[in-house]
């Protein structure tokens, strides 16, 4: 694993924010970390990136502590944050000049090219840019040197919909080299690159498993009866959001089955005519797991 934590905890005062994060990062994954606003997901990147002290637990890159990782350790990693901090009176071209020097590895034709795609004003102060140029400032400064791992927390926020598209585009092309970490809201567009998923809840998570592997067990199920649909007494934990309408009942199913679609309940339900099950995208997945965990059912 390029990235592991183990009862991660970080507490501010009496307020604990982390409460003993597991999280495992396989390499060369695009890992997407989601989870509600105040869920931590920010703090566990800042925690990975030593910017923060964790109060308990560990965290581990490339096999190393993240409190013990050296100059050379965070010159393997790319960071990009919608508050990154940079020098706001040096223009781009300028800033680029300085940071060249720090890091062994930066190819000056992959930079070339990235600020073809982006289409930077290199003359433009820094501070002088717009929001989404500032992001893709920090994108065009932590890819030239070919990190092993790109940390990316809540890129798209504030976004316009053309910049979020060039900045997915210039992502996507470098995809393969790096293993990528990407804490969003913006989940239509991390779906199509993400190919595992951990869903942090509170501080804590709540599950971590393979994008496949959670695609192929959530679905919106949609049983129709024969008769006026009952809610069954006995219906299953992985059901959420059961309601009845009419003679349909509507579920979300956590642990799909497509050999056995309706498990145990199937005996309270006899006059069964159909059921119809449709996969959920990342977003209604999502949405549908946080609401229950709100409410105490997930």
């Amino acid at each position: 694993m390029i990235v592991q934590t183990h009862d991660l905890r970080k507490s501010y005062g009496r307020e604990e924010v982390l409460h003993g994060v597991d999280l495992s990062v396989p390499e060369g994954a695009a890992f997407a970390l989601i989870g509600s606003n105040g869920a931590g997901k920010t703090t566990t990147l800042k925690i990975l990136t030593n910017i923060l002290r964790p109060s308990g637990g560990g965290a581990m890159l490339f096999g190393i502590d993240s409190r013990q990782l050296s100059w050379r350790d965070m010159s393997r990693i790319g960071y990009v944050s919608e508050n990154q901090e940079m020098p706001a009176r040096l223009t781009v071209a300028q800033y680029l000049e300085y940071l060249r020097p720090f890091y062994p590895t930066w190819d000056r034709q992959l930079e070339r090219s990235i600020l073809g795609d982006l289409r930077l004003p290199m003359e433009r102060r820094i501070g002088d840019l717009s929001h989404g140029m500032r992001l893709k400032m920090a994108l065009a400064c932590a890819l030239p040197y070919r990190p092993q791992l790109l940390i990316l927390d809540e890129p798209f926020s504030g976004l316009d919909p053309l910049v979020r598209d060039e900045f997915m585009e210039r992502l996507l092309h470098q995809a393969g080299e790096m293993t990528i970490l990407i804490s969003s809201h913006e989940l239509a567009d991390i779906e199509g690159v993400a190919t595992d998923v951990g869903f942090l809840d509170q501080g804590r998570m709540l599950f971590q498993e393979s994008m496949s592997d959670l695609m192929a067990r959530v679905r919106e199920v949609r049983v129709t009866l024969a008769g006026e649909a009952v809610m069954p007494q006995r219906a299953p934990e992985d059901w959420l959001h059961l309601r009845a309408d009419g003679n349909v009942l509507t579920f979300v199913a956590t642990q799909w089955n497509e050999e056995s679609p309706l498990g145990g309940a199937a005996l309270e339900l006899p006059r069964v005519r159909h059921v119809d099950a449709r996969p959920l995208g990342l977003r209604a997945t999502f949405t549908a797991l946080a609401k229950a965990a709100r409410d105490g059912g997930g």
